[in-house]
């Protein structure tokens, strides 16, 4: 806990709930960043990601990450194809959970982490790509899941 008030008033300021890109919002900025890096893994998804922001009139984080970037990993892990993608990838995701970005772990586990958590062979595959900590965190996810 921060022990400066000043500190602290700006530390909430920037990450508010609600924030959004261009209003001084650090999570929002930090969710886009996340949205584009994707986007640059899986070069496919631009056009449907672009799509779902005009069609909503926002980035609804947990959809995009459901529907547009998640079948294309779940096929590259499923096809066992393009390995440096996939460790590129998991890496990134490594390095989000390292950056203790709150907002940014949370969606990686209620998505990401729990779609491969829905098929085992496919867990399997994908956990020969994590680092220990996105190791750990699905395996959290599927504990809050009752999974095991």
């Amino acid at each position: 806990m921060v022990q400066n008030s000043e500190l602290h008033r700006i530390i909430n300021e920037l990450y508010r709930p609600g924030a959004t890109v261009g209003d001084g919002g650090t999570a929002a900025i930090l969710a886009e960043e996340f949205f584009k890096k994707m986007q640059e893994f899986l070069p496919s998804t631009k056009e449907e990601y672009i799509k779902s922001v005009k069609e909503y009139g926002e980035i609804l984080e947990t959809v995009v990450i459901e529907d547009i970037f998640m079948p294309p990993i779940l096929k590259l892990l499923n096809e066992n194809k393009e390995h440096q993608l996939l460790e590129n990838i998991f890496t990134y995701f490594e390095e989000i959970i390292d950056s203790g970005d709150t907002h940014l772990i949370n969606i990686l586990s209620i998505t990401v982490l729990e779609i491969l958590g829905n098929d085992r062979m496919i867990l399997k595959k994908a956990k020969q790509y994590m680092g220990t900590k996105t190791v750990a965190l699905q395996l959290k996810a599927d504990e809050e899941l009752g999974r095991v």
